[in-house]
């Protein structure tokens, strides 16, 4: 098996977040259990769905070591554009490879197994420990399990092993990434034909409310203690999306529903923020709900660490992003990049695709990580 081989082989399994990722999950351990890891699986049930993560390790020398972090869900797929073939055929075309997960990040986890299985021969004088979870697309469960859960992520913590988290980042080590906050704020009406007064319009109670989250953001925008230079963008970049599920032009609407979500930085006040939205929301009349909140991530750009990475990857500065992983919810571990193949900008869209080139350039640097770390 080749990198390719194990990437096409993950992207098969059509395990979208609100799915068991069960299958992926089996097909991950048996890949750990061939390359001589003792795996261990966290199991949850998430309303009647499965969940599962396994957590490999290899080597029983030492301790320390480097420790891997990729997850096995996948952003649905509603809106695949090649016609060819579908999102779990995984096709090798003009030097890339097609599916979804290919980028984010089935490609990612291939490169650590075919990493490890290019070294399994070696004398290993610490331990690799590679993790695949569930749920990261939605709420990071998955993560959050494995480490109040996990026997083997204690470990790890405890022996002090460097980390990994394996998103997409075209091989450049990330030291500091943005959070993100998802806000549901629901106004109730009831339905009827809009020419009689037995109706109530929702979103009658959701305008005025429109108008204060509106004010909100412009303050996120524009008040200089919200910014921070390290990102681009360097605000929280809320972003504000209206339903009010109605079917038809005369029917009074019975609920309106609006999101919020914003991208918090390692130094940004999240509570100030919910706490104004949660205030418009009770002034007008309206209910909130805090639907998740996932942490920023940052670790000091002049680490011995970050800069170890850095001249692993062959110089290339380290940097920050937008987006997110599951880096915050390892806070645990103080030696902590987020380093993978693949563009971002090609995750998650309509003909996902990871060129075959970074996943050949990820096997080697997550080779050269181990070398440095654990041989």
């Amino acid at each position: 098996m080749n990198v390719v081989d194990y990437a096409s082989e993950l992207i098969r399994f059509g395990s979208v977040s609100y799915l068991s990722n069960g299958p992926v999950t089996d097909y991950a351990e048996s890949v750990l259990q061939d390359l001589g890891c003792e795996t261990e699986r966290i199991e949850y049930m998430d309303d009647g769905v499965l969940k599962a993560n396994v957590v490999g390790r290899f080597g029983d020398a030492g301790v320390g070591g480097l420790a891997y972090f990729g997850h096995t869900d996948v952003v649905p797929v509603d809106d695949w554009s090649i016609a060819e073939h579908g999102p779990f055929e995984p096709v090798v075309r003009d030097g890339r490879l097609y599916g979804r997960g290919s980028t984010d990040m089935k490609g990612s986890i291939a490169c650590m197994f075919s990493a490890l299985r290019s070294l399994k021969g070696q004398a290993f004088k610490h331990p690799v420990y590679i993790s695949c979870s569930s749920d990261e697309e939605l709420d990071h469960r998955g993560a959050i399990e494995i480490a109040e859960r996990s026997r083997l992520y204690r470990e790890l913590i405890e022996g002090g092993a460097c980390g990994i988290v394996g998103e997409p980042t075209s091989l450049d080590v990330v030291y500091a990434h943005k959070g993100g906050v998802q806000i549901v704020v629901t106004s109730h009406g009831k339905a009827a034909h809009s020419s009689t007064r037995e109706g109530l319009n929702a979103n009658l109670a959701m305008i005025p409310f429109l108008q204060d989250l509106k004010a909100i953001y412009e303050t996120t925008e524009a008040d200089k203690s919200l910014r921070d230079t390290e990102f681009d963008p360097p605000t929280v970049c809320m972003n504000i999306g209206i339903n009010d599920h109605t079917k038809a032009v005369n029917i009074t609407a019975p609920q309106s529903v609006c999101t919020a979500c914003f991208r918090p930085m390692p130094d940004t006040d999240v509570d100030s923020i919910v706490r104004q939205i949660r205030n418009a929301a009770d002034a007008h009349g309206v209910e909130f709900l805090l639907k998740g909140q996932n942490p920023p991530f940052r670790r000091g750009p002049d680490s011995d660490y970050v800069k170890q990475s850095v001249d692993l990857i062959g110089g290339r500065p380290a940097r920050t992003v937008a987006y997110g992983s599951e880096a915050g919810n390892f806070d645990e571990i103080k030696n902590l990049i987020v380093l993978g193949p693949g563009d971002i900008a090609q995750a998650h869209k309509s003909n996902e695709w990871i060129a075959l080139e970074q996943l050949e350039a990820g096997q080697r640097v997550y080779e050269n990580m181990i070398r440095q770390f654990c041989l």
